[in-house]
């Protein structure tokens, strides 16, 4: 009997709560390799990870651990690859290998010829589908600099709130704090430590990490240094 294997990814940790999630996928694929009398090799994940990557921990996994005869299932090509040629690289790949190839959202594999040609018709259009995705948010992140708003969100110790920049002066007493402890001679990760037993946690609610204390405190940006001791708040350059 042939075995098949599944592939799943997401790119984000929030393409994993609000779109198809690696569960979702999985149910998907295990459910098409019953139905269609495969044995099952196990399913191999790229969490948080994106389709334009080429090596990939999981992806190269079940590249290699498929044999002549068996398939390779993934929710959908986009799964794969976001990119037309790496579609086909891996479609090439496998064809050579006598591997099949096969996304069941789009109901389509690559053991036949109509198949084959329907494949390469999907990853052209997965590939135009994040071109349109990529021009479109440089288009708006373009706008909203020529309209001197803000993009992306304030660095730590500071908030933004009707295009005002502010400080936050709750984050502002860590800063203090860890650049005391730094003075003292700590290192950045036993400052990490300390702010955890105190129950400090960065904006995420998570524990801090060393690197994160690093950027907190070095490299401010011009706009931010704007701050003295006689200014409340400054209207956010358009270079940020």
């Amino acid at each position: 009997m042939a075995t098949a294997y599944g592939y799943i990814r997401v790119s984000t940790d929030k393409q994993a709560t609000t779109g198809i999630s690696l569960d979702a996928q999985r149910a998907k694929i295990q459910a098409w390799i019953e139905l269609n009398g495969y044995e099952f090799g196990g399913i191999y994940e790229d969490a948080g990870i994106s389709g334009t990557k080429q090596h990939r921990v999981g992806l190269d996994a079940v590249l290699s651990v498929a044999n002549k005869g068996d398939a390779i299932v993934a929710y959908a090509i986009s799964r794969f690859a976001r990119s037309t040629k790496h579609l086909l690289e891996i479609s090439e790949e496998l064809a050579a290998r006598e591997i099949d190839m096969v996304s069941v959202s789009e109901r389509i594999d690559t053991t036949s010829a109509a198949g084959k040609m329907v494949f390469r018709i999907m990853a052209v259009m997965a590939e135009f589908e994040r071109d349109l995705i990529v021009e479109r948010v440089t288009g708006c992140l373009a706008n909203k600099k020529a309209r001197g708003e803000r993009i992306g969100r304030p660095r730590y110790g500071f908030e933004c709130s009707n295009k005002t920049l502010t400080v936050n002066d709750n984050e502002q007493g860590v800063i203090a704090r860890v650049k005391k402890l730094r003075k003292e001679g700590l290192s950045w990760r036993k400052i990490a430590a300390a702010l955890c037993e105190d129950g400090i946690k960065s904006r995420t609610g998570k524990v801090f990490m060393p690197s994160q204390l690093v950027r907190m405190i070095d490299a401010i940006p011009d706009c931010y240094k704007l701050f003295d001791s006689n200014v409340d708040s400054v209207t956010v350059c358009a270079s940020q």
